[in-house]
């Protein structure tokens, strides 16, 4: 499985970005799809996640300023993020794991500031 991850770049606090991963390679039915996100100096950790039958988890941090969607055959994902602040800035990834196999996208720099 390979995965495109594109979308990134440099927004003000407050402004919105939309991140989009391509999958290619044999997708499943039981593919759970995430976006992680990196920021410096600190650990990997998840922000979305969609599984199989489309039920979407989000972080905390960001419940009510993100939205994960995906297409119906399971090829892409987006995640749409409002109301950015500072502490999005990260790289930001793109995670696919299906029958065990963990495949993960490039990476794309979110940066937020003023």
């Amino acid at each position: 499985v390979q995965l495109q991850a594109s979308g990134g770049g440099v927004v003000q606090p407050g402004g919105s970005l939309t991140l989009s991963c391509a999958a290619s390679g044999g997708i499943s039915d039981n593919a759970v799809m995430a976006w992680f996100r990196q920021a410096s100096g600190k650990q990997r950790e998840v922000v979305a996640k969609i599984d199989a039958i489309g039920s979407i988890y989000y972080v905390e941090s960001v419940r009510g300023r993100f939205s994960m969607s995906r297409d119906g055959f399971k090829t892409s994902t987006s995640l749409q993020m409002n109301s950015l602040q500072p502490e999005d800035t990260a790289v930001y990834y793109c995670n696919l794991v299906q029958s065990g196999n963990d495949s993960w996208g490039q990476g794309t720099q979110v940066t937020v500031s003023s």
